[in-house]
C-alpha cells in the first residue's frame, strides 16, 4: 500500500527502505504520525479519523503498538483527529501531495481533566433517556440484539463517590427482540420464567475508581431466583444540563453474564453440536440519572 517515503514533510519521495517495494496509487500520497503521551511513551490503540475539506470521513482506525499510523489517501487537504481515553483530543490539518509523504511527526496528547463528579444526594434513572440492552449468540453465527423496555432505579451519591449505592429493578416481561414468537419463548419457563420471577434486580454499594473516567461497580444481580456477584465496567460521562435546565449525569456500562450461573440452562443442539443459543450474554447500559424529585 505504501512504498515511497519523504525524508520529511516536504522532501521528494524516497526510494529506499523496507516499504520501497510497495507502490502508492496514482494521484495519492501518504499521511502519518506517531502518537505519544506526556512522558513520550507511545499511545497504543489511539483512534484516528481523517476527514476531507468538506468534513467527510475518509479513513479511520487505531494506532499500532508503537503509537504510529500510516495511511494512503488521495492527494488533497485533510483534517486529522486523534483521541484516546483519558486524553484531550488532538486536531491538525495536513496537505498530502501526489506521491508525497505528509508526516505530522510526533503528536503528544495531553491528559484530559477528569469529568466533574455529581453532587451527593438521591438520584433516579430517567427511563426515557436510558436503555438496558443485551446481545446473545444465535446458532453459533449471528447475534441477536434486544432490550428491556421497562426498568427503574435509584442511586444515592455519597460525599465520596466510592461511598455511593444503587438499586435497579428490571421488568423481565418487558424483554423485546423485535420478534414476538421469540420474546414469548424468552418469557417462558425455558428462560426467564417471568410468571415465577417477574423482575431482575441489581444492588451495589461498591464503586471502585479504575482511573480516568473508568469505574467498576460491583454488586449482586438477582435473576431467575439466583443471586450472583456482577461487575459493571463503567465509563462515567460527566454532568450536563437537559433542555429544561435540569441537571443530568450520564454513564455507559457493560458486563457479561453466563446463563448457567443463573440456572437458565435450556439448550437445543444443532448439527455438529452447535448450540442454538449461546451460553454468554453481553449486557450494555446507557444510563442518565436526574435528581430525585
Amino acid at each position: 500500500m505504501i512504498g515511497r517515503w519523504l525524508g520529511n514533510r516536504t522532501n521528494r519521495v524516497g526510494r529506499t527502505g523496507p516499504m520501497s517495494a510497495f507502490r502508492v496509487p496514482p494521484n495519492a500520497g501518504v499521511l502519518s504520525c506517531r502518537v505519544l503521551d506526556p512522558v513520550n511513551e507511545p499511545v497504543r490503540n489511539a483512534e484516528f479519523a481523517v476527514s476531507d475539506a468538506t468534513g467527510r470521513k475518509v479513513v479511520g482506525g487505531g494506532t499500532d503498538p508503537y503509537g504510529s499510523f500510516v495511511t494512503t489517501v488521495p492527494a488533497g487537504d485533510y483534517r486529522l483527529m486523534v483521541s484516546a481515553e483519558g486524553f484531550t483530543p488532538y486536531r491538525a490539518s495536513a496537505t498530502v501531495g501526489q506521491e508525497a509523504h505528509a508526516s505530522l511527526g510526533d503528536v503528544t496528547l495531553q491528559i484530559a481533566p477528569p469529568p466533574a463528579l455529581p453532587e451527593a444526594g438521591d438520584w433516579e434513572i430517567d427511563p426515557l433517556h436510558s436503555s438496558v440492552g443485551f446481545t446473545a449468540r444465535h446458532i453459533g453465527l449471528a447475534r441477536i440484539h434486544g432490550r428491556f423496555n421497562s426498568f427503574a432505579g435509584a442511586i444515592r451519591m455519597g460525599e465520596r463517590m466510592r461511598d455511593s449505592a444503587m438499586h435497579v429493578v428490571i421488568d423481565a416481561a418487558s424483554i423485546d427482540t423485535g420478534v414476538q414468537m421469540r420474546d414469548d419463548h424468552l418469557r417462558s419457563g425455558d428462560f426467564l420464567d417471568v410468571g415465577r420471577f417477574p423482575t431482575m434486580e441489581f444492588y451495589s454499594d461498591r464503586f471502585v475508581h479504575k482511573g480516568g473516567s473508568r469505574w467498576a461497580i460491583s454488586g449482586g444481580l438477582t435473576l431467575h431466583g439466583v443471586t450472583r456477584t456482577v461487575t459493571l465496567d463503567t465509563e462515567y460521562l460527566g454532568v450536563g444540563q437537559g433542555l429544561e435546565g435540569e441537571t443530568r449525569v450520564a454513564c455507559r456500562a457493560t458486563t457479561e453474564l453466563h446463563r448457567d450461573d443463573f440456572t437458565i440452562s435450556w439448550q437445543t443442539m444443532l448439527a455438529r453440536g452447535i448450540a442454538a443459543v449461546g451460553h454468554s450474554i453481553t449486557i450494555d447500559l446507557d444510563i442518565q440519572v436526574v435528581p430525585k424529585s
